[in-house]
């Protein structure tokens, strides 16, 4: 399953930068998720589907890192944790570059923990655990 997940992380990254860039086709951006998701992060945690209200979600989102000043979303590394024949946790490596006004760009690395489920065709993600975004954005200043 290394192969497929890999490649469904390259194709979220590409899609990232797109919507960084305002070309994002939000049925192309969700197509990577399931049906159903969970999320958690010190926030607490989340349950979604994939339907109008993420594409809403998702490109409100993307809208909020624009202005923030996000210039790039890279991913660094991947490192796939099996946990079955369908199933992995994807620990995904990012480094993110934010755009300040009158000083220097700021760089955060930060790592996402995927859930990632492969059944008939591509993998799709179908969970997400996180840190405290924002309260990282506010230590460097951003946002």
């Amino acid at each position: 399953m290394d192969a497929p997940v890999r490649k469904l992380f390259e194709r979220y990254e590409r899609l990232f930068r797109k919507s960084l860039a305002g070309d994002a086709d939000m049925d192309e951006v969700t197509s990577v998720y399931a049906a159903a998701f969970i999320a958690a992060s010190p926030a607490g945690v989340m349950v979604g589907k994939n339907d109008d209200q993420l594409k809403q979600v998702m490109e409100q989102g993307y809208a909020r890192y624009r202005a923030i000043g996000t210039k790039e979303m890279r991913m660094r590394d991947v490192r796939i944790s099996p946990i079955d024949q369908h199933h992995c946790v994807a620990h995904v490596a990012w480094t993110s570059i934010f755009a300040r006004e009158g000083q220097t760009d700021v760089t955060i690395d930060f790592d996402v923990h995927y859930l990632v489920q492969k059944l008939a065709g591509e993998p799709k993600i179908f969970g997400w655990v996180s840190g405290d975004e924002q309260e990282v954005l506010r230590k460097h200043g951003i946002g």
